[in-house]
């Protein structure tokens, strides 16, 4: 496959075997906060949110070309950057399970992958950790966040997701992959529906931060 189509620099496009050169891999230093919020809003479900960039500028553009414009090998782009940092590395090395935020069928259809799903299943490669893409699903079809505001983001998404084999999280610590966090409706609504299988922990890993 690298022969008919070979590995690119996500940033620049130029060719590269990592998927990010040295000079732009130093531009994403530059724009990256690798942040860590401990949750004590008591309305959240999730313990923790780890991000690596704001929503904006290039990074922006990076997520929109990922998950608009086929651009799929971006996921290798923003993961081989994410573990890179030996600190983040090993703090999601401690965790047992990733889970990316899953898209319903009908959109998963029309867009050909879910662009949190590769991401996931990369870190789970380079951690060696496991990678469950079949507990939590997307149930219903519903209307795409981004045209909501905060409250009608909350009552959108409520119930749009579902929960099998339980048993396959309970007491672990959970990742909870997906690209954005806005409002955070999303994330919440999935780990309140996670929190159903008791596991130990759950953190909220996105790419960005709005």
């Amino acid at each position: 496959m690298e022969v008919i189509f070979p590995p690119v620099c996500g940033v620049c496009r130029k060719l590269n075997k990592n998927y990010l050169c040295k000079k732009c891999e130093m531009i994403l230093n530059s724009q990256s906060k690798f942040e860590i919020i401990i949750n004590k809003d008591s309305s959240n479900f999730y313990d923790k949110h780890l991000y690596i960039f704001q929503y904006q500028g290039i990074i922006r553009t990076l997520i929109l070309d990922y998950k608009f414009n086929e651009k799929t090998y971006l996921y290798k782009t923003f993961t081989n950057f994410l573990l890179k940092d030996k600190k983040i590395f090993n703090i999601l090395k401690s965790y047992d399970t990733i889970i990316p935020v899953p898209i319903s069928r009908k959109r998963k259809k029309e867009r050909g992958y879910n662009q949190c799903e590769l991401v996931s299943k990369q870190i789970a490669k380079q951690l060696q950790i496991e990678s469950n893409t079949h507990c939590l699903y997307k149930k219903k079809d519903i209307l795409p966040q981004s045209t909501l505001d905060k409250e009608g983001r909350k009552i959108n998404i409520k119930g749009a997701f579902e929960i099998k084999n339980k048993k396959t999280l309970e007491n672990k610590k959970i990742l909870l992959l997906d690209d954005i966090f806005t409002t955070g409706s999303t994330l919440n609504e999935c780990s309140r529906i996670i929190k159903n299988a008791n596991p130990k922990e759950i953190c909220c890993l996105t790419i960005t931060k709005d």
